[in-house]
């Protein structure tokens, strides 16, 4: 019988200001409460996935830094930290990650550092979701050339879904050149107003261009102030606030996301 092997997901845009970080943290803290064991991987030198949890970057003694320039010294199991909630697990960040791209420039096989770093925790978990910088960088490249899904959250908003066209070829690039067995899961709407019609003609777009239609989950992350708050305080908001509409529709993102086993989505063509 094979071993269990975790989905490793990419949350990914390289546009800013999407709801990457939140959907990283609140993805998965409602998979977590669905019984799933989940690792959170924070591959943003601005740490902020790792602050969602509650933890204090200026406490961490090792992180994604480290497994990316150290992983010969440092075992992945080392960096890992727990979180206040069972099933919940994090391998944090540290500003020290800004400098890891030049650092990489000089290095062997500089793509595939953190796939090496992490290859031996895909069955100790049942889903790896990975927080990418908000831009193409070798961070990003290290986490696709490790992922087998990339979930895109996408603000409705016209600059959003203009940028969707850059991932897309950045997906097709690595897909021929580093990881052939990358995909892209799904588009997630984020930041969803029903009440604007800059909202609903980009949900619109979304749902009706070739592109994306195929790819567009039914679950939208609605504009909520309680999502902000409980980052504040750092706490997933299906903790901090069950009731909320962040939380609702997250843990209803978590429901629609173990349904899609991908086998169905491919890349887009153009």
């Amino acid at each position: 019988m094979a071993a269990k092997q975790a989905r490793a997901v990419a949350v990914a845009n390289e546009k800013g200001g999407v709801g990457k970080t939140a959907t990283v943290v609140n993805l998965g803290a409602a998979l977590s409460m669905k019984g799933k064991k989940v690792l959170l991987v924070d591959m943003d030198p601005q740490g902020n996935t790792t602050s969602g949890l509650g933890v204090d970057t200026g406490q961490i003694e090792k992180s994604s830094y480290d497994l990316l320039m150290n992983s010969k010294e440092i075992s992945a199991k080392e960096v890992i930290l727990p979180t206040k909630w069972p099933g919940l697990e994090l391998i944090p960040s540290h500003i020290d990650l800004a400098g890891a791209e030049i650092e990489l420039i000089k290095e062997m096989g500089r793509e595939n550092k953190l796939k090496k770093a992490l290859a031996g925790l895909r069955s100790e978990y049942d889903v790896i979701l990975l927080d990418t910088p908000p831009s193409l960088s070798l961070l990003t490249v290290n986490v696709f050339a490790f992922a087998t899904e990339v979930l895109v959250p996408c603000q409705t908003q016209p600059y959003a879904f203009a940028a969707l066209d850059d991932l897309f070829d950045t997906i097709s690039a690595i897909q021929e050149d580093i990881n052939p067995h990358i995909y892209i899961n799904g588009i997630v709407a984020t930041f969803f107003d029903q009440r604007t019609r800059v909202s609903q003609s980009i949900m619109e777009k979304l749902n009706t261009d070739k592109r994306c239609s195929n790819l567009v989950y039914k679950t939208v992350i609605r504009g909520n102030t309680t999502i902000a708050a409980s980052n504040e305080v750092g706490q997933p908001v299906v903790f901090y606030q069950k009731g909320s509409s962040g939380a609702i529709d997250y843990i209803n993102l978590a429901g629609e996301f173990l349904s899609r086993n991908g086998s169905e989505f491919t890349l887009p063509e153009f």
